[in-house]
């Protein structure tokens, strides 16, 4: 059983109507409207420029770098902006990176280190390669310490110097072992195959194209990395060139990458003319150690 609902006054035909005069409304109005204002004033928004303490911060991981350089690491910051900067990995040694320059931007949050920078991997062929599986063609870099994956998150303690070491440790030897769940591979050949994609775009885009200055991508990076390039870059000729040589029987065969992306074919042979035209426009470290010979001859 529902009780009934008291009776209110207007439900008494002899209660008077009740009114309401225009100031009472006037001032009920007014009342709702600077409550609403009050509400929507509150929210503050986001600053547009680094706080102090980012700035005192990004300095501090800035001048680390430049004071104790970390090997393989070169980083550049843009004149007119610090929270800007372009970082330059070569590829570890003894893996299929090796002798491959990757550039990435590195955009820093105003409430740095409170929050972790944004990095983004630039070469990518403009979007055609994926030279990892936590390195994608659309330039994510997956990395816990980024939020961009799951695992250990980011923390102030971190510093540019560490994002940039952690990415370049996902350029190991086995990288088909950096996808989730397939650390302990069951069938070696997929690692092999994996590598040996990878290994194929690290020469022809992370170090051809990176060199050639007819390129796009060479002509994308900053000055100082085109002049780095070209002069480490002939060290690594010799080591490519071995390479294309020991694959030129699977030239024109297509490239089986286990995670069914669709990479193309293996041009072994193209890479290998390519290589030496390089080395004929740009040297060799055995030219430099001439040119030293000369000049102290000369003196």
């Amino acid at each position: 059983m529902f009780a009934a609902a008291p009776k209110s006054s207007s439900d008494d035909p002899s209660s008077p109507t009740p009114t309401t005069s225009t100031t009472d409304a006037d001032s009920t109005a007014n009342k709702v409207s600077s409550s609403t204002s009050l509400s929507t004033t509150t929210a503050q928004p986001a600053p547009t420029k680094p706080l102090p303490y980012c700035l005192a911060r990004l300095r501090s991981d800035i001048r680390a770098l430049y004071q104790d350089p970390l090997p393989g690491i070169c980083v550049v910051v843009d004149d007119q902006d610090i929270t800007k900067i372009h970082a330059l990995l070569t590829g570890p040694s003894e893996t299929p990176y090796e002798g491959g320059f990757f550039l990435f931007k590195v955009d820093v949050p105003y409430d740095f280190p409170n929050c972790p920078p944004k990095v983004e991997l630039l070469t990518t062929d403009f979007g055609r390669v994926r030279f990892n599986p936590n390195l994608y063609a659309n330039g994510k870099v997956c990395l816990s310490i980024l939020g961009t994956w799951s695992g250990p998150s980011w923390s102030p303690a971190q510093s540019i110097s560490s994002v940039l070491i952690s990415i370049q440790s996902l350029m190991n030897s086995r990288p088909y072992c950096n996808e989730p769940g397939f650390e302990n591979p069951t069938n070696p050949r997929d690692v092999d195959a994996y590598s040996e994609c990878i290994l194929h775009e690290t020469i022809r885009v992370a170090f051809c194209d990176m060199l050639d200055e007819d390129t796009p991508t060479s002509k994308s990076l900053p000055e100082e990395f085109r002049g780095l390039i070209k002069d480490v870059a002939p060290t690594f000729f010799d080591l490519h060139e071995e390479h294309c040589k020991k694959r030129l029987r699977s030239d024109g065969q297509k490239m089986v990458d286990p995670f069914g992306l669709d990479r193309g074919f293996f041009r072994w042979a193209t890479l290998l003319q390519r290589i030496q035209a390089l080395r004929e426009r740009y040297g060799s470290p055995e030219d430099d150690d001439e040119d030293d010979d000369e000049e102290e001859e000369d003196d």
